[in-house]
This record gives structure tokens, sequence and C-alpha cells, in this order.
């Protein structure tokens, strides 16, 4: 029995497979071809392959072959390294009052190269930017957009553009990048921005989107600051605009001043720091040391009132005061004239600017003569009361010597040889040191340098002179005279008041000193240590010379009246010396220097005035300069009166 097939339905005839139809004839005549699916297949897979080979090529040459350089340049240019400031320790007088402090301050920096067209997408971004800055700075609007413009965009990437500006000032900045910061991502700027980055390098935004604030940044880089202006600058110095010590204290321990500056590394995009990004750590900076020094902030400032008055009165070149603890060799004030203020250096007087009290050679006058008679003393040559007979005019070597005031002879005790300072009488003194003139100058000559003249003080002060004392066998035929009598040799005004103060204190010379102690970063405290001692002549040689002192300034025939103290003795010395040139001599050296109470010292205190105007006799310009001070200071530390009575040594025979 047969079964139909699904294609033979009942009662219908069996369906016929249909002939294929025949080809149509192309146009032309030319048979029509099918594309083959296989082939297309090959093409598309040796396409891709050759895609993905690229691909794996590239991979392989950024994994493996230019890995490192890549991740260098990446780090390179995501991190950041900037040095974090150390703070400048701090300078302040004996009582820990303030005159050198450091206080925040910020380097306003910029990326040039993120203020190009193709950066900011718009053409004048440097010129927007200095619109904005240069009321903030205070700067030249057309000089700051040359300053913010990049000569090499591709290099250019860093400009100081402001010093030392104060953190208000940044804060304007900063709020002013915040503004325009949020103004640019406004919807209406993210869309700009979205068609700028479609078009390319020649899309452009909006002036309103564009924040050319962006590529200004800051760097901490503190100021320095002196509280009470000129007071001591000379003895400070000042700091230079990179924050480098160049002068005075400041310079000479800029070392320990200074510190140790750390460094910050973050990690940036677009030149804002990523505060999640990984990588970045920071070595935090070392602060300087601070300085305690010897100076009395009211003393000197007593001290430089006093001598800035006596200069711009007296019309002078400069002058100078020093004040010393004749136990300690502390320097309780040291004050020029003029000065100057370090906060203000722009407007310094260049020739103000330095330490001229230690800088200053000069030819010291009859207020050498102290140490004259203090060989003479010593070398047991006279007392103070030996008789000594002087001419009107003495002829020596190839010259002939005279007294400041002309008179005829007269008949004066070594005490009253130094208190009418008569250079004949003190070179008829020193000639009876040496059984010749040759020995009698070696004995002279090593008495000087015992008490500091011709060598440096100790202090190591930047610009400090030693001064000028040749040695005895190159001393001319008038030297071997005028020496004696305080010219021919030079020193500084310190040199001069150690010696005042080395007879002061029993005739223990103690070498001088600006610096008490110094404050490490730790916080801990290290005084400096003791000051060198020697002795010079004896205690009593000492006290002789102490009490011929007072005639100076006690006795109506002494040359320093006008320095007398109500209620104490006082032992002092005028001077009054041409003062040399590089061409010879101009002007005089008028000085007065002295100590009190004379009986039981206590502080020394020199005046010097360079080149005055008219009167220039030591005791009538720096007398009066060292009675104000001398009074002020002695009140300052409650130093009493002793009370005792005058040696009134006499004055002729």
């Amino acid at each position: 029995m047969r079964v139909a097939s699904r294609s033979e339905a009942p009662g219908r005839a069996p369906v016929r497979p249909r002939p294929p139809a025949p080809r149509r004839p192309a146009p032309g005549g030319a048979a029509l071809r099918l594309g083959e699916p296989r082939k297309r297949l090959r093409v598309m897979w040796l396409a891709l392959g050759t895609v993905f080979a690229l691909f794996a090529g590239r991979l392989v040459q950024l994994q493996f072959l230019d890995s490192t350089a890549l991740a260098e340049e990446a780090s390179a240019n995501r991190y950041v390294s900037t040095p974090l400031a150390a703070q400048r320790g701090t300078i302040t007088d004996a009582a820990g009052d303030v005159l050198a402090t450091t206080v925040t301050a910020y380097d306003i920096t910029a990326d040039p190269t993120m203020l190009t067209p193709e950066q900011l997408h718009v053409t004048d971004g440097p010129a927007q930017a200095a619109a904005l800055l240069a009321p903030i700075l205070g700067q030249d609007q057309q000089k700051l957009q040359q300053a913010l413009t990049a000569k090499n965009p591709k290099t250019d990437m860093y400009r100081l553009i402001a010093k030392q500006q104060t953190p208000q000032t940044w804060n304007q900045i900063n709020a002013l990048d915040n503004r325009l910061a949020n103004k640019a991502g406004s919807g209406h700027c993210l869309a700009e921005n979205t068609l700028a980055l479609k078009a390319g390098a020649d899309g452009r935004v909006d002036d309103a989107c564009a924040n050319p604030i962006a590529a200004v940044f800051h760097a901490r880089h503190d100021k320095r600051v002196y509280p009470d202006g000129g007071l001591a600058a000379n003895v400070l110095g000042f700091v230079n605009a990179d924050g480098i010590g160049s002068g005075g204290l400041e310079q000479q321990y800029e070392r320990l001043l200074k510190g140790v500056d750390g460094k910050q590394v973050y990690a940036q995009a677009n030149g804002r720091e990523v505060p999640t990004a990984g990588g970045q750590h920071e070595t935090a900076p070392v602060p300087g040391s601070s300085l305690r020094l010897t100076l009395n902030r009211d003393i000197q400032w007593e001290a430089q009132q006093a001598i800035s008055a006596q200069v711009a009165k007296s019309q002078a070149e400069g002058g100078y005061v020093i004040v010393q603890d004749v136990q300690t060799g502390r320097v309780l004030a040291m004050a020029t004239a003029p000065g100057f203020d370090p906060n203000d250096l722009a407007h310094a007087d260049p020739n103000a600017i330095g330490n001229t009290a230690l800088s200053d050679a000069y030819e010291p006058g009859s207020v050498s003569k102290l140490m004259t008679m203090a060989a003479v003393l010593q070398q047991n040559v006279a007392t103070p009361e030996t008789h000594v007979t002087v001419p009107g005019a003495l002829p020596r070597a190839d010259r002939v010597f005279h007294d400041d005031v002309a008179h005829g002879t007269e008949q004066l005790t070594l005490n009253g040889v130094l208190a009418q300072s008569s250079n004949i009488g003190t070179i008829l003194a020193a000639e009876h040191l040496g059984s010749t003139q040759s020995q009698a100058n070696q004995v002279l000559y090593d008495y000087l340098t015992k008490f500091g003249i011709g060598r440096p003080s100790g202090l190591g002060f930047p610009g400090e002179t030693q001064g000028i004392l040749p040695l005895p066998q190159r001393w001319n035929g008038s030297q071997q005279y005028t020496i004696p009598f305080g010219q021919g040799l030079a020193v500084n005004a310190l040199q001069t008041t150690s010696v005042y103060s080395t007879i002061a204190n029993g005739g223990v010379r103690v070498a001088p000193t600006l610096v008490e102690g110094i404050t490490g970063p730790d916080g801990r405290y290290t005084p400096t240590p003791a000051p060198d001692s020697t002795r010079v002549v004896s205690a009593d040689v000492a006290k002789q010379l102490a009490e011929m002192l007072q005639s100076v300034v006690g006795s109506e025939q002494g040359t320093g009246t006008m320095a007398q103290i109500p209620g104490y003795l006082v032992a002092g010395k005028t001077g009054t010396a041409n003062r040399a040139t590089g061409d010879g001599y101009s002007g005089y050296t008028a000085s007065f220097i002295g100590f009190a109470p004379a009986d039981k010292p206590r502080l020394t205190v020199s005046c010097v005035i360079q080149k005055p105007v008219g009167a220039h006799f030591g005791g009538q310009l720096c007398g009066p300069v060292f009675k104000q001070v001398m009074e002020f200071a002695l009140k300052t530390l409650d130093v009493p009166p002793t009370g005792a009575p005058a040696a009134n040594l006499p004055v002729n025979w």
C-alpha cells in the first residue's frame, strides 16, 4: 500500500519541482555573477587580524619597550615638586624683645603655557590674566601681560610675577580663581567647552567661560620683618630679595638662621592638586635657629636718638655710639648715624647700609693717650704726680710738635698731661719707655697690641676692620712721636671702647660680644662660650688711670667737663684728630670715651663724630652725647651712685 507524501494531497495531482530560471543577460550582454561570501569573510578576517596585530604591537611597545620612559614622562607631567621654605630664626635683644622676625609671605608664579590659545581656548589669555591681576598686585598691566606671555609654549612653564606677597594678596587671587572656576563650570560654559573640544584647536569658548587665573600659583617665601624699623639696623643687617642674609648678623649667622628647606611632591591635573592621588609625599622643613643678642633695646634706642641728633646738628658726615658692660664685655648698644630701615632697602642710602662703628678705620687722636699712660705707669717710668715740664713747642725728627692750644712752658703733673690732653707732655713721657727710641717704640707697640689695637675684635662681624698698627720697625721719623698721642695708627670705635673697658675692669681685657646665646630648632637654648680675657695692666695701675681720667671730667682744667653727670663719678677722655683721607687729611674726628661710676665701673660709653662742620672738639660735640646716653643707661640698669669723693689728683706742680 502506498502512502502519499506531504506534497501529494489527496485528490490532487503530484507537485513537480520547477526548473531553474534562465539567467538574465546583464546590460551589454555579459552574465551577472553573484559575490562569494567565503572570500568576503576571509578579507574581513584578514583586516581584523591586521588591526588587532597593530593594537597588540602598540600594547607591547607601551607595556614593555617604552614603559619606563612613558612612566617617567607621565610622572613628570603629573607630579609637581615645590619647596617648603624653612622658617628663618628670630633675633631678639637680651630681654627677648624681637628685633627681627619672619612673617608668612608668598611668591606669586604663573604657567604661561596654560594661557596659550590651545590651552585656554581664547586668543587673549595673557591680557585677561594681566587685567585681573594688575590691580591686586599693584603692577603695570602691560608689563604683567608680557610676563604672562609664553615665549616657548613647550618649555616656558614657570614665571615669577611677584615676590613676597602677603597672605591677604594670595587670598584675593585665590578667591578670584574660585569664582572664575565656578562660572566656568556652569551649564552654559560646559556646553561651550564641549563644542570647543569637538571643534579642535580652532574651537573657542566664550570669554566668560575662560579662567586665566587657573594658570597662577603660589609658593611660600617668607618675608623678613624688623618691627622697630631702623633700630639696631647697623648690627642686625638685612636679607636680600631672595631671603639670604646680606649684611650684619643676618649675613654672619646665615647658616644658622635660615634653617633647612623641605619639599612637597603632589599630583596635579590642569594646574590643580589631586588630593586623592597616590605617590604624594612631603619632607618637612627644619626651622632656623634664633639669636639672643647682648643689646638692650631701650639703651640702643637712646643711643641712636642721641647720635642722630648730634650728627644732624653738627652737619657731620656720620657718627657712632657704643655702650659696653665693662665686666662681661657685652655690647649693650651700637648705634650709627645716618642709619637705614631694613624694611625699606629700596629707599635706603647705600652709604648708610653698614656698621661704620666697626668698618670705619680712623685715627683716634687723644683718646689713645690712655694706652700710653698705661704703659708708662706699668713700666714704673712715672706716677700720676710725676712732674713734667711741657714747653710750648717740641722739635722731634723732621717736625715741631705743638698742643691744640698755644701756650708757654707749663708745669704739669703726669695727671695734668692727661687732663689737659697735652701732645707734647705725652711724647715726653713715652720717650722714657726705653733707653733708646727704638726700645721705647717696641714697648709701646706691645701694650697697644695687648689692648687689642691692630687686631680683630673677635666678633667676626662682616666688614669689620682690624685697624692699622704698623710694626715698630716701620715707624717713620714722625710716627714714633705721633703714635703715642693717637695719630699714625687707625682703629675702629669698638677697639677704643674696649681699651677704656679694660681699665674700668681693673686692667683685664674681656673680648667684646654681641650674641648672648642661640636657640636651636629643637627649642634648646645654648649660651655662647665665655669670651677670652687677658690681663693688660695691674689692678693698681688701672685704678690710678681711672683716677687720672676723673680729672679730665671733674677738674676745671680738664677737657671733658661737659660729660659730667650729677651724682656720679665719671672717668673719661676727649679726642680731637685730623681725619685721614686717601690723599691727606680732611676734617676732624671728635670723640669722647668714658666709664661710670668711676670708682666702681659698670658701663663704658664711647661717642665718635666724623667730619663735623664748625665746632670740632671732642669734649664739645661728644661730651653731651656721652652724658645723655650714660645717664639713661645707668638709670635703665638701676646702677646707683657710689657716693665716693672724687680723687682730685693735682694737675700742676
